[in-house]
């Protein structure tokens, strides 16, 4: 049995890893451009889906194979922040998600070949993250870390940027990058661990 992971990130390869799985890694190209009046659920189910097509119709698996493909995205006041561009456009975001709620999406589609048979899961999940009120000083000495620089929402909660944050509802590893458990229950169900 094949695991692949459709994703270069470091974090959802720990958490992988963290969970006990053997897999490997095979990143693709796609485009990531999406509609903007989409639902943000939708938008990650879609990213997902394609970073994992891509992958499973390039490696066209001949035995039992899963690929899982993952994407986030952070929502500020029905805004998506992506990666920050710059030092002044991560400053910018976390004075903006300072004292406030936003939201994270991350959604997986799981691209699997069984018994000659294809068939997808994919899913999206939601968590709220609060962040506590922040000095313009406090967000600087903060970016200059370089940490916010790879990541959507311009913070790592799995990092130093655990400190912004006063709480969460929801999955924290949904905001890491992938909800392990669903992942987990999925290849449960689907055969793909054995017990």
């Amino acid at each position: 049995m094949d695991i692949i992971l459709a994703s270069g990130s470091p974090r959802r390869y720990e958490l992988l890893k963290q969970i006990g799985l053997d897999f490997k890694v095979i990143t693709s190209e796609v485009d990531e451009s999406y509609d903007k009046e989409a639902a943000p659920a939708d938008t990650v189910m879609e990213l997902a889906l394609r970073k994992a097509e891509a992958v499973f119709t390039s490696e066209l698996p001949v035995k039992n194979t899963v690929v899982i493909g993952s994407d986030t995205i952070v929502v500020h006041k029905g805004k998506i922040l992506g990666k920050p561009g710059n030092r002044e456009d991560a400053v910018n975001m976390l004075s903006e998600l300072s004292g406030d709620v936003h939201h994270v999406y991350t959604g997986v589609a799981m691209y699997y070949f069984m018994n000659n048979k294809i068939f997808i899961e994919n899913f999206a999940d939601r968590a709220d993250v609060y962040f506590r009120k922040l000095s313009k000083k406090e967000i600087e000495k903060y970016v200059d870390t370089g940490e916010p620089m790879d990541k959507a929402g311009a913070y790592g909660i799995q990092g130093k940027g655990a400190v912004l944050i006063e709480k969460i509802e929801g999955d924290y590893y949904t905001i890491v990058g992938l909800p392990v458990v669903r992942v987990y229950c999925s290849l449960e169900r689907n055969g793909v661990l054995q017990n």
